[in-house]
C-alpha cells in the first residue's frame, strides 16, 4: 500500500479509534459518577450553567476520556502509520486538543479543570502514545547471541 495512503488511513482510524474511547468514557462516567442535583446536561446552555453545580469528582472520567482518548488515537495512528508515525501521533493530539480548546469555549469550567485538561490531556497524551506505539525490532536467531 502507498504510504501516503496508509498514512491517511491511519489519522481516520486513530481519530475514530481516539473518539469511540473519549465517548465511551464520558458515557460510562455519566453512568457511574450521578450529576448534582439541578444539573442539565441535554444542551449547549444547560451545561455551562451546570458548571457551577459540579463537584471535582463528576470532572474525574472526563479528564480521563480526553486524556486516554487521545492515547489510544494516537497510539493507534502511530502503530498504523507508514512514516512520520511522532508527527500523525501529535496531530491526533493537536486534533483533539482543539475539540478541547472549544469545549472550554462554549462550556466553560473550572480554572484548574481546563489548565490540567488542556495542558494534560492531548500533547503529552499522544505524545507518550508514539512512545508506546514504537515498533521493536526482534533479533532474527542469527543476531541473538546467547553468552
Amino acid at each position: 500500500m502507498n504510504h501516503i495512503v496508509k498514512n491517511i488511513l491511519a489519522i481516520v482510524v486513530g481519530f475514530l479509534i481516539g473518539s469511540i474511547v473519549n465517548i465511551g468514557l464520558v458515557n460510562l462516567g455519566m453512568a457511574l459518577v450521578p450529576l448534582p442535583e439541578g444539573a442539565d446536561v441535554s444542551t449547549m446552555d444547560g451545561v455551562r450553567e451546570s458548571m457551577k453545580l459540579l463537584t471535582p469528582i463528576n470532572f474525574v472520567f472526563p479528564f480521563l476520556a480526553h486524556a486516554l482518548g487521545t492515547l489510544a488515537g494516537a497510539y493507534t495512528a502511530a502503530r498504523m502509520a507508514a512514516s512520520f508515525q511522532m508527527l500523525i501521533a501529535l496531530g491526533i493530539g493537536l486534533f483533539f486538543l482543539m475539540g478541547g480548546i472549544m469545549m472550554v469555549v462554549m462550556c466553560g469550567g473550572p480554572i484548574w479543570f481546563i489548565a490540567s485538561d488542556l495542558l494534560l490531556a492531548y500533547l503529552p497524551m499522544s505524545f507518550l502514545g508514539a512512545i508506546l506505539a514504537r515498533k521493536k525490532n526482534p533479533l532474527t536467531p542469527e543476531q541473538h547471541d546467547p553468552s
